[in-house]
């Protein structure tokens, strides 16, 4: 709750930048401002659970998955500064609208009741929509921002409507209570098919097949800043979300749930790989490539008693590498009309440093050692077999195969074809993000136990 609390106040500090004509220092404050809740939600780890009137539990998993977005958002809030260098007066409202985008990721993460939970839905969605359509005299961020909008609208209909049906079945918000009596009593119907809701919404917002088709058009179109924490950011925080909500709420998954699991993990990883080897386009390349790390989470949901740790690894390791290949993105396609693989070509001539950081994120996303991404889909695939879904295994092992053919395209346009043009000086906060983000995710490769035994 005082992370809560903090996150909403340093919101509205921002929003005072502007009045004060404060920009240029908006950035290093929101940096220390959130490094200091960092360090209040870090505190409150060893802590017993904490409930507030049922509405925030402050428990274990909340603070670990708060803690990994928090320092996500720090890693984009520092890009911000050098991506909205050109509208210097907005730069405020973006920052602020990021920070509240936090704080509906936290409230997500750490619900006690059903209110809470879309009420961070809300705060989150509200924020991405605005976001996407950020870039207003142009027309593909207008057309991504209204996309999502209608996308959004209905999932978040969808789960309200799931929330009333489950209200109907149990006659309370509260989870706690919720739990109690699903485990007591004799189920009305109404409540099977409102965690079935629920879990369509949710999926939407994870962009999982088939409800992904708003997806790769919504991140081609969207201010490649606002891509980045669609990719990492808000799709780490969906699923994080759903796995709580299916074990606190003691979804008791019968096998046939576990069946259509099994059914949209495979579809995703599947069409999210074999569509990404057919684009030029970076963004739309990564859409796919997120789809598909979708399919991977997903496969948390079969073992829910004991994946949180893996989960917590996987979203970890595949936001990390995100963020460090959007900070390349971000520098190598500004003022450009798109991000198509053609400005790549050179890279690693002109900038080796970058094209290094770019390569690593890369090949973390395809599962080489020594890098997180290999060790967070060992781990995965180990509680997968575990419980008894190894033909499951087999397809996603072949499935990391696949994806290596378009992110090997990516690399070897950096480091074999001819530069196009003379690059621009790189400035320096997007080296620092960069090799920041890969540098932890390598640190988590060789050290997987710190992530994974924090939710043992």
């Amino acid at each position: 709750m005082n992370t809560l609390i903090a996150i909403i106040g340093l919101g509205v500090l921002c929003l005072l930048f502007e009045i004060f004509n404060l920009r240029k220092a908006l950035v290093p404050v929101t940096i220390i401002g959130l490094l200091a809740v960092l360090g209040l939600t870090i505190s409150e780890f060893n802590s017993t659970e904490s409930y507030y009137s049922n509405m925030i539990v402050v428990s274990k998993f909340s603070t670990t998955f708060s803690s990994l977005f928090i320092i996500l958002t720090i890693l984009l809030v520092a890009l911000s500064g050098n991506f909205y260098e050109k509208h210097p007066t907005k730069i405020s409202d973006y920052v602020a609208i990021k920070i509240f985008l936090l704080a509906g990721s936290v409230a997500m993460v750490s619900f006690g009741n059903l209110s809470m939970f879309f009420l961070g839905i809300e705060v989150l969605s509200i924020a991405l929509y605005i976001l996407a359509a950020s870039d207003r005299l142009n027309l593909k961020s207008n057309e991504a921002g209204m996309k999502y909008f209608l996308m959004g609208s209905f999932a978040s209909g969808i789960i309200l409507f799931g929330i009333c049906l489950i209200y109907g079945a149990m006659g309370s918000f509260d989870v706690i209570e919720i739990s109690e009596m699903s485990r007591s009593a004799e189920l009305p119907v109404w409540f099977p098919i409102g965690i079935v809701l629920v879990t369509i919404g949710m999926l939407f917002k994870i962009a999982a097949v088939p409800f992904h088709f708003w997806a790769p058009d919504v991140y081609e179109g969207s201010p490649t800043m606002t891509t980045a924490l669609m990719s990492t950011l808000a799709k780490v925080v969906a699923m994080a979300t759903l796995y709580k909500l299916l074990s606190v709420l003691n979804a008791d998954l019968s096998e046939s749930f576990k069946i259509i699991i099994v059914i949209i993990s495979i579809a995703s990883m599947t069409v999210g790989n074999i569509m990404a080897l057919r684009q030029t386009n970076v963004k739309r390349m990564l859409a796919f490539s997120g789809i598909s790390h979708a399919g991977f989470m997903l496969m948390t949901l079969l073992s829910l008693s004991t994946s949180a740790g893996s989960l917590l690894y996987y979203a970890s390791a595949y936001a990390l590498s995100g963020i460090a290949a959007f900070s390349v993105i971000i520098y190598v396609c500004k003022n450009r009309d798109n991000e198509d693989i053609v400005n790549f070509h050179g890279l690693g001539r002109n900038n080796p440093i970058l094209a290094a950081v770019l390569t690593a994120s890369l090949l973390s996303m395809a599962a080489i050692p020594i890098f997180a991404g290999f060790f967070a889909k060992l781990v995965l695939f180990s509680d997968v077999i575990e419980a008894g879904y190894l033909y499951l295994v087999i397809i996603a092992v072949i499935n990391s195969i696949i994806s290596v053919g378009y992110y090997f395209r990516l690399m070897l346009a950096m480091y074999t074809k001819e530069p196009n043009e003379e690059r621009k000086a790189t400035p320096f906060i997007i080296y620092a993000v960069a090799v920041t983000a890969i540098v932890l995710n390598i640190a988590l490769g060789l050290y997987p136990s710190f992530v994974l035994d924090l939710l043992a």
